[in-house]
């Protein structure tokens, strides 16, 4: 196969993202009207929206300000939900090395769990994509999808029937992630640990079950990998 210009590759990855966005329309509702609902002003919802750009950990500050939490168990528990992405950005980075730190910056604002997992998954099948041009498709076209529909959510909030049931999409969202990188012996044995941990852990105080969770699931897909490594001297000679 030929090599991808960057047009081709933006327009993939705008592509190949457009039906996860079926799960993002509904998500970023929700998250506008319970950023209302909680009592944010419009202004503040929208900023947030902008400058925060994640959705997860979004939806679990408005539930602790509703419940009247301290800040710093607020901002607390955002930067445990979103601690994933370190690891996501560990293992993507190898492929933006060529670009500068300003254009890093915005590579990482962009950073989502759906575009990663089809960025990840896409680099290692097809190395006649460009990586820079095909995760900035996605990742922009993702970004713009959550900033209207959000922005939907604040503004007509209580105008949505909540017969629509739109909360639904938040799990599916994800599974939908989850199913397409499960793709090897590491990753299932890392979702399954972490996800059973994380749920045996659900009740314990300031999101630890989470923690939990994430660093088990990371130290199982590693153990996991290692072991199916080839030992050294084990070849037949």
């Amino acid at each position: 196969m030929r090599q991808m210009n960057p047009r081709e590759s933006f327009w993939a990855g705008a592509k190949e993202i457009t039906p996860i966005l079926m799960g993002i329309i509904p998500f970023g509702m929700i998250s506008g009207i319970t950023a209302v609902n909680v009592g944010i002003d419009r202004g503040t919802a929208m900023l947030m929206s902008v400058f925060v750009f994640a959705g997860a950990s979004q939806l679990a500050a408005y539930q602790l300000i509703a419940s009247g939490a301290v800040s710093f168990v607020i901002v607390y528990t955002a930067l445990v939900v979103n601690l994933r992405f370190v690891v996501y950005s560990a293992s993507i980075a190898p492929y933006f090395k060529p670009l500068s730190t300003p254009w890093k910056w915005i590579y990482a604002y962009l950073l989502t769990d759906q575009g990663y997992a089809i960025s990840l998954i896409r680099f290692r099948e097809d190395e006649d994509v460009d990586p820079l041009w095909y995760y900035l498709g996605a990742s922009v076209l993702l970004w713009i999808t959550w900033q209207i529909f959000s922005a939907l959510g604040i503004f007509l909030g209580s105008a949505v029937p909540e017969h629509w049931g739109l909360d639904f999409a938040i799990p599916l969202t994800f599974m939908a992630v989850l199913v397409k990188s499960l793709d090897s012996r590491p990753s299932i044995i890392a979702a399954l640990v972490g996800g059973l941990l994380a749920t045996a852990a659900y009740n314990l105080p300031l999101n630890l079950g989470l923690i939990i969770g994430v660093l088990s699931g990371i130290m199982a897909g590693y153990w996991a990998e290692a072991a199916g490594r080839p030992r050294r001297g084990s070849d037949a000679s």
